[in-house]
């Protein structure tokens, strides 16, 4: 029923490839910045690829991503035995996508999730039967990275986000690390501290359903359901009901109270901007929780931020039909296409 969808944004999609199978997180033509790549963005632009079961495409960004932590290596292996205190002496967010190296302005490089992200993945695939490990050195770097998190003591260490915004204990970035180290316990072959794990889960729930001290509600806690799955189904349905009935918009959902980014009124409030993949998101959870009839009315929302030109944008300014200039979003672009394969019409 969405095979014509699917080939389209699957198409955009492949526009954001780099030469080193990485993803840029929208067009290089963009000039805000955009055009570079993220370790998070590349797990979430990766996910359609994989729903689409081309496997050379997904084995090629995760390849190009152990090969940005091995360029960096000696950096990783340093904060494994050492506490890292500056926010440059950790792994950074953001790359090159032809050159892998890091870029080095003042940017909340201090992204715990994004790490979890990338470990997540890689030991899903495991699971799956689709490993991403070419040989023993991808196995140590893994193993660097497990012990990077786990020195860092990411239960409580403050970090800038989903969102790359104010350094506070964010409950996604928890979420994203736990999910990591028990799917790599589950799958064997790394050694991944059972204290870290328990730490881990009793900080979640702590936090719980706040995404941060400074944040109640906030758009990145429905990654906790998917693709972490690391919530119980009630607070999994208490996330679902805050964010629908706080964040909730016509385009799409804003990502916090109060959001300056892109926020139409000067002095920042009650104008945030709506993020087009929250309605997929919204959709895809909806389904894995059973909830059909509610998933397909998000996935039709979703359709209906898709631009004349048929991308799917980073979001709209409060009430309006004008989207953004990072357009297409590979992120968005992504979820768009998971939901449309979760969700049989």
């Amino acid at each position: 029923m969405h095979e014509a969808l699917i080939k389209k944004h699957l198409e955009n999609l492949r526009q954001l490839i780099a030469p080193s199978g990485l993803f840029r997180a929208s067009s290089h033509q963009v000039g805000t910045g955009y055009d570079k790549a993220w370790l998070r963005d590349n797990v979430y632009e990766a996910l359609a690829f994989e729903y689409a079961n081309e496997w050379d495409t997904v084995a090629r960004t995760y390849h190009a991503l152990l090969d940005i932590f091995d360029k960096h290596i000696d950096k990783i292996n340093w904060a494994v035995t050492n506490k890292p205190f500056e926010s440059w002496q950790f792994i950074h967010a953001r790359y090159h996508p032809d050159t892998l190296d890091e870029f080095w302005e003042s940017w909340g490089n201090k992204q715990h999730d994004a790490v979890g992200a990338v470990l997540f993945k890689l030991a899903d695939f495991e699971a799956k039967g689709h490993g991403m490990l070419r040989n023993k050195e991808d196995h140590k770097t893994v193993q660097a990275l497990i012990d990077y998190i786990c020195n860092v003591e990411y239960w409580h260490d403050s970090d800038s986000g989903m969102w790359e915004e104010n350094e506070e204990v964010h409950a996604s970035s928890i979420g994203a690390v736990v999910a990591a180290l028990k799917k790599w316990q589950e799958v064997g072959g790394k050694v991944v501290s059972q204290e870290s794990i328990d730490k881990g889960m009793e900080s979640l729930y702590k936090l719980l359903p706040r995404e941060s001290e400074s944040k109640f509600v906030d758009l990145a806690l429905v990654s906790l359901i998917y693709p972490y799955s690391i919530v119980d189904k009630d607070t999994a349905l208490q996330i679902i009901e805050n964010l629908e009935y706080h964040l909730e918009r016509d385009k799409g959902l804003i990502r916090y109270k109060f959001d300056k980014y892109y926020n139409k009124n000067p002095d920042g409030y009650s104008e945030e901007a709506e993020w087009t993949f929250g309605l997929s998101w919204l959709a895809i959870v909806h389904e894995k929780l059973g909830n059909h009839q509610t998933a397909l009315e998000y996935l039709e929302k979703a359709k209906n931020t898709v631009t004349p030109t048929g991308e799917v944008p980073e979001l709209y300014y409060s009430q309006s039909e004008k989207p953004n200039e990072n357009s297409p979003l590979g992120w968005a672009e992504s979820m768009f296409i998971v939901a449309l394969y979760e969700i049989k019409g």
